[in-house]
């Protein structure tokens, strides 16, 4: 089961555009492959990923690191999905990367492909993998199987900004008075396929963690978040050259599989993998298996499409 280690000390780096510091850290071997992980909305640098062990085992040097407004990241008010190639180009420059790989789940599925499609950034990186993303707004049945509540914060988006940046608030003080509250909020909507992954007891407490760091010094990262998932992108997915794997859990209903399905028409160098009976919250157990692929060292498995 992926979790983090209990310690966490971040690095900084200021980026260029505006002078802003970034959040970030490293796990697993000084010498090992380099992939970025782009965590989940809301979420932040702490969240689920392999032990130190298992990176050491598989070889992986893994940088995570909070986008701005969450944890230690100072707020990009206005940022678009686009941005996310700063924050990437500022970290991979502190810590001299050449080559390296992007990996984003959930929520971070967009702001990884983001990076691949940058033009200063898509001649480094090798591969690229994206589990239970979201499709850019307008893709044909975006809401299509999603479940009622991200329905109706993902539509307060473009009818209703004001009520719904009230809603995170009230969703951000109930989980500082509570970390196990969004959980519960989740769990209403969750599928029998997320229960048994969220079930783990290790795996809740480092959703605890990442969600309670996520909004420590307010809940503006995933304002912005939302907001910048739901407008134009300002991303070219048939820019990516590298070779894009696209996971889906067949029966997600938090982003349906209906926006990988759309994600892998858009981008040339994409293989799809919908996984029967799996769901939204399967990405985490699914990720060490992904690393490796990024690393190189195994071929995209066998897909499967509901």
């Amino acid at each position: 089961m992926t979790v983090a280690d209990a310690a966490s000390v971040p690095r900084f780096v200021t980026r260029p555009a505006d002078g802003r510091r970034i959040a970030f850290e490293t796990l697993g071997p000084a010498h090992g492959f380099p992939v970025v992980l782009l965590h989940g909305t809301p979420g932040s640098r702490l969240g689920p990923r392999p032990r130190g062990i298992v990176l050491h085992r598989l070889g992986i040097r893994l940088i995570t690191y909070d986008r701005p407004g969450y944890g230690d990241s100072e707020r990009v008010q206005g940022r678009d999905v686009a941005h996310a190639a700063q924050d990437v180009r500022a970290i991979a420059g502190e810590l001299a990367l050449e080559r390296f790989a992007v990996v984003g789940r959930s929520g971070g599925g967009p702001h990884a492909l983001a990076c691949a499609a940058d033009p200063e950034l898509r001649d480094r990186i090798t591969r690229v993998a994206v589990l239970v993303s979201l499709a850019p707004a307008g893709a044909p049945g975006w809401f299509d199987g999603m479940n009622e509540d991200n329905r109706e914060q993902m539509g307060r988006v473009l009818t209703d900004p004001v009520e719904l940046e009230s809603e995170i608030r009230r969703r951000a003080s109930g989980i500082r008075t509570d970390p196990d509250h969004l959980l519960g909020l989740l769990a209403e909507q969750m599928t029998i396929a997320d229960q048994r992954v969220v079930s783990d007891a290790a795996l809740r407490r480092q959703l605890r963690l990442s969600y309670r760091d996520a909004i420590k010094n307010g809940p503006y990262g995933w304002i912005d978040d939302l907001l910048a998932l739901r407008r134009d992108w300002k991303v070219d997915l048939r820019a990516i050259v590298a070779p894009v794997r696209v996971w889906h859990g067949g029966e997600d209903t938090f982003a349906p599989a209906v926006h990988s399905e759309y994600l892998a028409r858009q981008i040339g160098t994409a293989e799809l993998d919908v996984r029967p009976g799996a769901a939204h919250f399967d990405a985490m157990p699914e990720l060490p298996r992904t690393l490796r692929w990024l690393a190189g060292r195994t071929p995209i498995p066998s897909l499967a499409t509901p």
